[in-house]
């Protein structure tokens, strides 16, 4: 059950539940990271978790690969509740046959205030800052749009 990534690397398929670590200040400015397989595509830490892997452990490994932060330092907290969404398709080879769906579960990580973070060059491009408001509608995606709104409640 693998996926082709490139000409040589085989992956395992994904499994279809996976973490939103909204990465943000009391003040509500929100990291936002930018796609590496597809620029312009700006998102919070995002990423799938792994056969066995408690989604706690699952925030805080994607958040330590993704940003460099210290997860013991500044651990990612559940928010709550979840999101059922149809996957990209763009995205679909990566799970079995016929998975359509993924169940992402919502953190959110206060930092006292915005720092810079090592990127995964593999992963992101690039980082911004930016006011809550601003940071949803920069989003591709709508349920990352709507975490980082639940800020301006």
């Amino acid at each position: 059950m693998y996926y082709g990534q490139g000409d040589s690397e085989m992956k395992p398929y994904k499994l279809p539940e996976s973490v939103l670590v909204v990465i943000h200040t009391a003040d509500r400015q929100v990291l936002l990271l930018e796609r590496a397989d597809h620029p312009g595509w700006w998102q919070s830490v995002t990423g799938s978790r792994e056969p066995g892997e408690a989604l706690d452990s699952t925030a805080r490994r994607e958040v330590s690969e993704e940003t460099g932060l210290d997860v013991a330092r500044y651990p990612p907290v559940p928010w709550g509740y979840s999101n059922v969404y149809e996957i990209f398709a763009c995205y679909r080879h990566r799970y079995a046959p016929g998975t359509t769906h993924n169940t992402e579960h919502v953190y959110g990580l206060q930092l006292p205030a915005p720092l810079a973070v090592r990127l995964n060059p593999g992963e992101h491009l690039a980082q911004r800052w930016l006011p809550a408001a601003e940071a949803a509608a920069q989003c591709f995606s709508p349920s990352n749009a709507a975490a980082i709104r639940r800020l301006l409640e």
